[in-house]
């Protein structure tokens, strides 16, 4: 695939692969992965890219977030219909309409009164690509009390203007979605709003989706997206814990 959306669409997972040692049950209407301890009064959500919730890393990491004590969730936001790249009669410009992140927005929500009724007391959103727009129209109207966005797609800079709850950004120096330029801007539009604490950081050398669409020997990659997941999780420890 060529054009704008070409990098949302690389390097996708092998989905269906997961070992992950979390389960799957429903929440606020959705399918969820979910690791970690039910008891925790402390949950993060985790908002795929286009690939859905089944990405082997994603699920990774979500046991990661879980082992730092935090009830961790991944909704499948795609209803069981992760884009596949290898469905020529459906190309990106085709799924996307039926898959806009407005609508996981949407979705959102349930999920966040159930995790509520559960007893959570905060609640953190980490997107990636497609999921940074939900996770930054969460924080616009303080559904959550802190986000963190992954080389984000469809974020623009009045979305970031009108954040109200702290959010870390993290990008790639290689991105042609959030190019480095465009991340800039967003810290500078942050650092005029002292009453919103933001993290903007451009990762070398990597391209855009690396931090969950590495491949385990791609070393340098790996590397890399280990610490921008050691970045995200510091974030939400900061401002839930």
């Amino acid at each position: 695939m060529s054009g704008p959306h070409s990098q949302c669409c690389e390097n996708p997972p092998t989905l269906g692969s997961s070992t992950g040692i979390g389960h799957v049950e429903e929440l606020g209407g959705l399918k969820c992965y979910i690791s970690g301890s039910a008891g925790s009064k402390l949950a993060v959500i985790l908002v795929s890219d286009v690939f859905g919730y089944e990405a082997p890393n994603l699920r990774k990491l979500a046991d990661k977030v879980a082992a730092a004590g935090f009830y961790t969730v991944v909704p499948d936001f795609l209803n069981g219909d992760p884009y596949e790249p290898e469905n020529v009669d459906r190309p990106f410009q085709i799924w996307i309409k039926d898959h806009g992140p407005d609508q996981g927005f949407e979705d959102a929500k349930p999920v966040i009164e159930a995790l509520k009724s559960k007893g959570i007391e905060k609640i953190g959103a980490v997107g990636f690509c497609w999921g940074a727009k939900v996770a930054v129209e969460l924080a616009k109207y303080a559904y959550i009390q802190a986000s963190v966005i992954l080389h984000p797609s469809f974020v623009s800079l009045e979305d970031i203007q009108a954040v109200k709850v702290p959010i870390s950004i993290l990008g790639a120096e290689n991105d042609e979605r959030s190019p480095p330029e465009l991340l800039k801007e967003f810290d500078a539009t942050l650092n005029a709003k002292p009453e919103v604490d933001a993290f903007v950081k451009v990762f070398p050398g990597v391209s855009h989706g690396w931090s969950v669409r590495y491949k385990d020997n791609d070393e340098a990659t790996k590397k890399c997206a280990e610490e921008a997941q050691k970045d995200m999780l510091d974030w939400c420890i900061k401002y839930l814990k």
